[in-house]
């Protein structure tokens, strides 16, 4: 029959009353020399207790928040005859925020070489990728030494990660929950991008700190996210609208005693209209498993516009049921509620599809962002006179760039060049508009 040992706290210096914080193992478990059996915490440092000897656990003597000290016992085991530690190893300590003072009369210790990432083990899942880890961070990450050299075998950085037990500390559970979200939800935990050096640029020349606004610091963290999370295809291509702008004109001109003002814009939107309704596959969203694509059978329009303070995207509804006065008269409504700053969360939510227009400043061609979870933006620069070559001869016409960005996951290249095809058919001839 294996003897019944008992495992006491050994040696760990001049801490007395030190807690319990995590208990590693449980009745039954088979463990050999040096495995951890439960971890401990001072006010100054994290330790675990290893087993000193191999065998079978056979009962837990101390509760999660005791407070124990040298000497005291913590498991009852049934020792292995065949293994043994010849000498039972002083207990690890690891600090969370500063070294804890060695007793005095430890022997002095080389420093440890810088820890280095161990092979992940045939029954634990592989690394996200090629993280760089911010060390001081993860220094100073609340987590037992197990959990630290966990982490590094996952390559996750436990300066990200928020805890979970005992005082928001992070256990293995904390550190898995990460890595899984990194793989699924495509966040940046890993795509091995280092962090941006820290500049002082006054070293270089006089300075001056303007602090972002809000809606920058927002707009901000929805295009990086829209941007590293949706795998972007830009389409471009060139519509003649010699002969719409000639509609447009006599247009404003019919209701020019009503002050309504018929831009470019309005057309567009029009012309989407007919688009999603060709390809409702634009029209859609992926949920939130990135399984299923949720068709929408509305369809309201985002128009970014650019206000002193930063971008907004103002939404324009059911569309598909609105003239093109209306839309032009809502437009006009929109942009002044976004310059007064009087658009509510309700008023920026719920678009099926944006429109970016560069159209007044200026440009030949660029690469919207796509508004997540929307799957598909329309950007437009500014028309000009060009000449194409018609009827045997060159004639000059009103060409307008458009640059269609798309969710590479939800549309492939074919169905992005056949919706801007489209649009330069409905927009060269209004008529259609009217299919």
């Amino acid at each position: 029959m294996a003897d019944v040992k008992d495992i006491l706290v050994p040696d760990i210096g001049d801490f007395e009353g030190v807690e319990v914080i995590e208990i590693m193992v449980s009745p039954g478990d088979t463990v050999s020399v040096e495995d951890p059996l439960v971890s401990l915490e001072s006010d100054k440092a994290a330790m675990e207790i290893p087993s000193p000897d191999a065998g079978t656990v056979k009962e837990i003597k101390v509760s999660i928040g005791d407070k124990v000290s040298q000497g005291n016992l913590l498991v009852t085991m049934e020792a292995s005859a065949t293994e043994a530690a010849p000498v039972a190893k002083e207990a690890t300590a690891e600090e969370p925020e500063q070294a804890a003072p060695a007793p005095a009369t430890a022997p002095k210790k080389p420093a440890a070489p810088a820890p280095t990432a161990a092979p992940v083990s045939a029954n634990r899942p592989p690394p996200v990728a090629p993280t760089p880890i911010d060390e001081a961070g993860f220094r100073k990450a609340y987590a037992s030494p197990s959990v630290r050299k966990f982490a590094r075998e996952l390559g996750a950085d436990l300066g990200q990660i928020s805890g979970s037990g005992n005082k928001d500390r992070i256990l293995k559970e904390d550190i898995k929950a990460f890595v899984k979200k990194a793989l699924t939800s495509g966040s940046t935990g890993g795509l091995g991008v280092a962090p941006m050096p820290e500049i002082d640029f006054s070293q270089f020349g006089e300075i001056e700190i303007q602090p972002l606004t809000r809606i920058n610091k927002l707009t901000g963290q929805f295009l990086h996210r829209n941007w590293v999370t949706v795998p972007h295809v830009t389409q471009f291509d060139e519509a003649d609208i010699t002969e719409l702008e000639k509609f447009r004109k006599q247009l404003n001109e019919e209701h020019k005693s009503e002050g309504t003002r018929v831009t470019v814009l309005a057309f567009l939107m029009k012309a989407l209209v007919s688009a999603l309704k060709e390809y409702p596959r634009f029209n859609s969203s992926l949920d939130t498993t990135g399984e299923n694509l949720v068709l929408k059978q509305y369809i309201h329009i985002g128009v970014a516009v650019d206000t002193p303070d930063g971008l907004v995207v103002p939404v324009i509804r059911d569309c598909d049921r609105k003239s093109l006065i209306e839309l032009a008269t809502e437009l006009i409504e929109a942009s002044i509620k976004a310059r007064d700053k009087k658009l509510s969360p309700a008023d920026m939510s719920g678009g099926c599809i944006s429109i970016s227009s560069l159209g007044g400043i200026g440009g030949t061609a660029f690469t919207p962002i796509v508004n997540a979870p929307e799957v598909a933006i329309l950007g437009v620069s500014r028309a000009q006179m060009k000449p194409v070559y018609k009827d045997g001869e060159f004639v000059p016409r009103l060409i307008l760039p458009l640059s269609l960005s798309y969710d590479h996951r939800v549309i492939d290249g074919a169905d992005g060049a056949r919706f801007t095809s489209f649009l330069n058919k409905v927009l060269s001839d209004t008529r259609r508009l009217l299919l």
